[in-house]
């Protein structure tokens, strides 16, 4: 398991790939990876597995914190899922013939439900009635139209993720929420506490508001919405319970949306791939068009903390 710690590697300013992450289940245990393949509906092995409850809604660790704790590692043809020293299980991928209608936020889906005694098992482990689920068609959903990158042909696809394919972190963006934070005698928080997809190592502070589109080694990617946050960032991913009001205090205090669309507070952006790619950690990292035009936050949020 990952700590996602605060690193930042500075080689004569160049940008970097510092990690790849992926989440196997939504809202379950991150894995990092050295190389992934990035597909257009984001990295491969990301998100493709969900739990839903009775209704067949979505569960999350805003509902439910200690998901934080739900283990899923890639196997052939499956998952290897564990929970803590409760149990440990092997969950084929579903054939796709028993099928649930489930919901993510707006969005209605048909997926694939697992075998019975993997859910069973699963309601154990989680004291509370859960179904897995497995996204098999790539068509079956995609991102909200209204944020769909000029670049792209259609909507491009997602899978379990909220809403996009990717999301983009900096480190140097968390180091100055972190100063925000000491400032007021609070305790730095980790990264893991946003649970991104890509790091980018070597920017300066709060840069991937300007960030238009990226290439991070061979794959172009497009940040297109600055990502609002939610008590999830108050989760501790290695015990699975609230830890405090932080950071969300200090984003309400730096990083406040000057974003009509986008209300609330923010932290990374979320992102759309141009196209399959792999990609690996040290990967080279450019800015390929800047976004310019009206600020991201507030006047006087974020920009010069800690820069």
């Amino acid at each position: 398991m990952t700590s996602f710690g605060c690193r930042t590697r500075r080689i004569g300013g160049v940008m970097e790939l510092g990690s790849i992450h992926i989440h196997p289940v939504k809202a379950g245990r991150s894995i990092e990876r050295g190389e992934n393949v990035l597909e257009v509906w984001g990295l491969e092995g990301d998100r493709r597995w969900m739990l839903v409850d009775e209704a067949g809604r979505f569960l999350s660790q805003r509902e439910h914190p200690p998901l934080a704790l739900l283990d899923a590692q890639p196997d052939i043809d499956g998952l290897i899922l564990s929970y803590e020293e409760i149990g440990e299980r092997f969950v084929p991928v579903p054939e796709g013939d028993d099928r649930l209608t489930v919901t993510v936020w707006r969005d209605t889906i048909d997926a694939a439900l697992a075998d019975d005694a993997t859910n069973s098992a699963l309601s154990q482990w989680l004291q509370r009635p859960v179904r897995l689920v497995h996204l098999d068609r790539t068509d079956a959903r995609h991102i909200d139209p209204a944020w769909a990158p000029e670049s792209t042909d259609g909507v491009p696809p997602v899978a379990f993720a909220d809403g996009f394919p990717l999301l983009i972190a900096n480190p140097a963006s968390l180091r100055a929420l972190n100063g925000d934070i000491v400032r007021q005698d609070g305790d730095a928080v980790p990264m893991s506490r946003f649970r991104p997809n890509l790091v980018i190592d070597g920017a300066e502070a709060w840069a991937e508001d300007d960030w238009a589109t990226i290439r991070v080694g061979d794959a172009v990617i497009d940040l297109v919405k600055p990502c609002a946050r939610c008590i999830v960032t108050t989760v501790d991913q290695a015990t699975g319970m609230i830890s405090g009001t932080q950071p969300m205090d200090a984003m309400r205090r730096i990083r406040f949306s000057a974003t009509p669309r986008v209300p609330g507070v923010l932290f990374g952006w979320n992102a759309v791939p141009r196209g399959p790619a792999v990609i690996r950690r040290g990967d080279p990292v450019e800015v390929l068009a800047r976004r310019g035009g009206a600020p991201v936050v507030r006047d006087g949020s974020g920009r010069g903390a800690d820069q």
